[in-house]
């Protein structure tokens, strides 16, 4: 497990290293190639681990999400900060966090928090860029979660999770027993 979290990381880095000089602003770059690079790190976890099932979730929320974030800018409509259209949300953010959200809602925290650190990294460059304001990658954010929590399942015998209630909130706690 921590040779592939070494491999994934140290790719993305190799990624970032190699386009930066070739397209210009190293920032800028950094993000457009993390908005790729980690949801397609969050594919090659589950295709690792031999979780078709998880590959099929992964697929699936990250299409709900990021066509959600496309049509959503169109029906919003809203001005970047550099008077450009169509900044609500931000697709960077939403296809980075999607990866992020999945590996932490399939895998856990420990395969998640590279990638989250990341992703929060990509909506800074957006904003960095004058392409979009925090609540546009805060938006973008909030519809990768949202996919995850809809389409991906835990994998593994213990899950916990935070639960929304009328008047309150509470935890769940879930164990699988074995077959």
């Amino acid at each position: 497990m921590r040779k592939l979290t070494r491999t994934a990381v140290g790719l993305g880095f190799a990624c970032l290293i190699t386009a930066t000089p070739v397209l210009g602003d190293a920032v800028e770059t950094s993000g457009h190639v993390l908005r790729v690079a980690i949801p397609a790190a969050a594919w090659y976890v589950a295709h690792a681990e031999d979780d078709r099932e998880g590959e099929i979730q992964f697929a699936k929320a990250f299409a709900a999400s990021t066509a959600s974030a496309y049509a959503l800018k169109k029906i919003v409509d809203k001005e970047r900060p550099n008077g450009d259209d169509e900044a609500f949300p931000s697709g960077h953010a939403t296809t980075a966090f999607a990866g992020a959200a999945f590996l932490q809602r399939r895998y856990g925290w420990r395969w998640a928090w590279p990638a989250w650190m990341l992703s929060v990294y990509t909506g800074w460059t957006r904003v960095h860029a004058d392409e979009h304001d925090w609540e546009d990658v805060a938006g973008g954010a909030a519809l990768a979660v949202a996919g995850a929590w809809i389409f991906v399942r835990p994998r593994g015998d213990l899950q916990i999770a935070p639960v929304a209630l009328d008047g309150g909130g509470g935890i769940s706690i879930r164990m699988q027993l074995p077959r």
